[in-house]
């Protein structure tokens, strides 16, 4: 790894707010970041399959506007907008649940601002594991991103190859739970899910269980 899970983690925004789409009240999970590369090469490594495996993981499906697509041990759905080079709009089907996803990028000093927006729903699963469910794994993505632009040849890294991560993770589960309450979550219950969550990720049980 090119860059220290500390300096991804400080590299990484975290905000959590809540939106309408049709009837329902959703959760906006967003999480940004700047990326040392111009947006036309960004955009190249979100939509190119053979990218797209070296820093996330093998999709499969039609990556253009309308298409389906399936990342492989993840979440499939439809490609709902794909506006080259800025704006990129998913539906994201994981464990049965639909969720959307809205990927923006912007020209930026060093570099391109890229951004993901995650609307959830404000169910069971957000009640105990909070927006850090979504939002550390968006910003896991973001890191193997940015790895990728700066080395782009590079094969995807084994689970082997990376450092320890657990410091990290326990870092961005309180900062996501920290954004929750922000906006108005109530604070023992959001960072109770954060902790829940970083339990979760990192396969240890939950002090509060």
């Amino acid at each position: 790894m090119l860059t220290s899970p500390a300096d991804h983690f400080t590299a990484t925004t975290r905000t959590v707010s809540t939106v309408t789409r049709g009837d329902e009240q959703l959760r906006l999970v967003t999480a940004g970041r700047t990326c040392a590369a111009p947006p036309a090469e960004v955009w190249a490594a979100l939509v190119t399959p053979d990218r797209i495996e070296r820093w996330l993981a093998p999709v499969s499906g039609t990556l253009e506007e309308g298409g389906r697509f399936q990342v492989e041990g993840n979440a499939g759905g439809e490609i709902l907008r794909c506006a080259e080079p800025d704006a990129l709009a998913l539906t994201w089907v994981f464990d049965g649940t639909t969720s959307w996803v809205d990927v923006s990028l912007r020209p930026v000093e060093g570099g391109t601002l890229l951004q993901v927006d995650h609307s959830v729903p404000r169910d069971e699963h957000y009640a105990t594991y909070g927006p850090g469910a979504t939002g550390i794994g968006w910003e896991m993505m973001l890191m193997g991103l940015a790895e990728h632009l700066a080395v782009p040849d590079a094969p995807r890294p084994s689970p082997d190859d990376l450092p320890d991560l657990r410091g990290y993770l326990a870092d961005a589960g309180a900062a996501w739970g920290e954004a929750a309450a922000a906006d108005g979550d109530d604070a023992d219950e959001a960072r109770a899910a954060a902790r829940r969550c970083v339990a979760a990720y990192v396969g240890e049980p939950d002090a509060d269980s």
